[in-house]
């Protein structure tokens, strides 16, 4: 990347980004180069194109960006931890996400990505993050093997506290884990997963005819609710409620399109009922129902979707580089490095998007695609 194009991607830093280098003391303690601007392009050629730490700090040298040692380029990295974090949360705010603290409770939206090390025998590793609302803070990671005991994608794999507010799609639609976040005393929000979810009628030992339920709403945007139980395997149930919209017909067309690719794709057939509920939005809460009405428990449930578009590309890109899995710190900086290059690369596309095809836009696409690289010399 020229200086020129170097300096149209700096338009798109949040606004204050080198002051925020000062104040977190990311350029702390830097002998040569106190350029809060040559730092950030550092650590973003080590995060962004996956280069090794060896690599990069080569590559730094012949561009003159800096003179250092790999082993400092990581202890750096590790105290960029809070300026990345705050370069995060600037520009969640762009994206119009909530981040003030008015609500008075702590929501926790959880999610898991694969990464692989470089290399033919790179270790394939999963990401268990989870961000906390209305703070949009990375609150806790954990990296596990994809295989094997104790890797598996689920609710236990996070530390809950009391009176949390959990929101999560239909990956982690399993009682069990419903029933692990109960006994912390917290609550759950869970997109349905009728396949791996079973519900009972409340009081009976008798299933919970969902599909009954959902043909009586017709209706585009019609919101129900129905008390229900969730069935672990071992018979325990646990007490909650479904909260239900219907999508709009635009929705159900990209619904049925989707669930039909999807099917073709696999190889299977394409049952009526999977169909059927594809045209609906199905939540299973555990939230307090006085302080949470069927339709707050949907208005909730679209923050996390408010930030699905951020996960999907963050996904996207922590395919590309090394995780510096040894350290705590290091590894935190490497993930807020990750999803600070996810929410440029959106602030992009988006104002690609809105201006005229000219030789700006098609400059502003490739940066998007390739965020960060630096010319040999």
């Amino acid at each position: 990347m020229g200086n020129q194009d170097w300096q149209l991607l700096t338009t798109f830093f949040p606004a204050r980004w080198e002051e925020l280098a000062v104040e977190t003391n990311a350029v702390k303690g830097l002998r040569k180069n106190k350029s809060p601007e040559n730092l950030l392009r550092v650590l973003l050629i080590h995060v962004a194109c996956g280069y090794s730490l060896r690599e990069t700090v080569v590559r730094a040298q012949k561009s003159d960006l800096a003179e250092m040692s790999d082993v400092a380029l990581l202890k750096r990295l590790r105290k960029c931890k809070e300026w990345l974090y705050n370069l995060c949360m600037s520009l969640f705010t762009e994206l119009g996400v909530p981040t003030d603290k008015k609500t008075g409770l702590r929501f926790r939206l959880f999610d898991a990505t694969h990464v692989k090390e470089p290399g033919q025998t790179g270790s394939n590793w999963r990401i268990h993050y989870s961000f906390q609302v209305p703070e949009m803070k990375c609150d806790f990671f954990k990296i596990t093997k994809t295989e094997g005991e104790g890797a598996a994608e689920d609710l236990n794999q996070f530390p809950i506290m009391h009176n949390d507010y959990i929101i999560v799609d239909r990956g982690y639609s399993r009682a069990p884990g419903i029933a692990y976040i109960t006994d912390k005393g917290a609550f759950v929000c869970v997109r349905v997963n009728y396949q791996s979810l079973v519900l009972m009628q409340p009081s009976k030992n008798k299933k919970f005819s969902l599909l009954v339920h959902l043909q009586k709403m017709t209706v585009s945007s019609e919101i129900g609710s129905w008390t229900v139980d969730a069935l672990t395997p071992e018979g325990r149930r646990v007490p909650g409620r479904l909260c239900v919209i219907r999508k709009t017909q635009e929705a159900i067309d990209q619904s049925h399109k989707k669930v039909k690719r999807r099917a073709s794709k696999k190889g299977n057939e394409l049952r009526p009922e999977t169909l059927f509920l594809s045209e609906y939005v199905i939540l299973f809460t555990t939230f307090p129902k006085d302080q949470f009405p069927p339709e707050k428990v949907l208005e909730w449930y679209r923050v996390r979707w408010q930030i699905e578009l951020v996960f999907k590309r963050f996904k996207q890109i922590t395919q590309m580089g090394h995780l510096p899995k040894y350290h705590d710190d290091s590894a935190q900086a490497w993930l807020y490095g990750k999803l600070f290059i996810a929410l440029l690369t959106e602030k992009i596309m988006r104002y690609a998007a809105s201006i005229s095809p000219w030789e700006i836009g098609s400059r502003l696409q490739c940066l998007a695609q390739l965020p960060i690289y630096v010319p040999s010399n």
